[in-house]
């Protein structure tokens, strides 16, 4: 199924979020306030990610994007971006087979190209495995940036209709990375910044956002009911006036 554009349509709107993205930062200063490689702190990112995929089965959210690492992330000392590849397979070795038993999908999205053979292997393996699984679809952004998502869906968009010069919406969402997902509903950045920082560009448009000072391993079942609470308190408009919104629910 291929969703709409909140910008062309209005997206349903619930007080559970059916989608929701979360930039999981401060893994490095979590270690660094306790004396600890910052590695210690990705480790201790894992557990957290556990607790928020169980917490959202739980609470009928459909949709969990992770940021997992970005294509700006290769910028990082190479060790720490050796550690964090192992760390991926480890995570995805040790975790499938519970995601498949929990009726829980995996999706990998990004420019899959740059990393090994053996990591991509792995990758594709999860996701034929996970395929028809339904409870929650977990979507880990890997070596993905909002701009090569954009510039990548405007790429396949030309290359399917040659010496057109005038494009809609419509025409462009069906090759965005994640067009098998409703956008998100509820962005979440943990560690203390206030930005998107190259995360689903297109995709946020509509989103609420909602920032916290708490690093991702610190990150609990409580911080994510916080996070929803703050969701349930805004007015979702889409454009329209708060009139129209009272209107609707009289």
């Amino acid at each position: 199924m291929i969703h709409s554009s909140s910008t062309t349509a209005v997206p349903q709107a619930s007080d559970v979020p059916r989608h929701v993205a979360i930039i999981m930062d401060g893994n490095g200063r979590w270690a660094t306030k306790r004396f600890l490689p910052r590695v210690a702190g990705h480790v201790k990112g894992v557990d957290a990610v556990h607790g928020v995929v169980e917490a959202c089965t739980e609470r009928g959210i459909e949709y969990l994007t992770l940021f997992a690492f970005s294509s700006e992330n290769w910028r990082r000392p190479q060790e720490e971006v050796s550690l964090l590849m192992r760390l991926f397979m480890t995570a995805l070795e040790r975790e499938i087979s519970k995601m498949h038993a929990n009726d829980i999908r995996l999706k990998v999205v990004g420019d899959l190209s740059r990393f090994d053979d053996k990591l991509q292997a792995m990758i594709a393996n999860a996701e034929r495995k996970t395929a028809g699984n339904k409870r929650l679809t977990v979507t880990i952004c890997a070596n993905y940036g909002g701009r090569w998502d954009i510039m990548q869906a405007i790429g396949k968009m030309v290359a399917l209709h040659p010496g057109n010069t005038d494009f809609s919406e419509e025409q462009l969402t069906p090759h965005l990375a994640m067009a098998y997902a409703p956008e998100p509903d509820l962005f979440i950045r943990t560690g203390g910044e206030q930005r998107i920082s190259n995360f689903l560009l297109w995709q946020l448009a509509y989103t609420e956002l909602f920032f916290t000072e708490t690093y991702w391993p610190d990150f609990t079942r409580a911080s994510l009911d916080q996070a929803i609470a703050s969701y349930q308190q805004r007015e979702r408009r889409f454009g329209r006036t708060g009139s129209q919104l009272a209107e609707k629910t009289n």
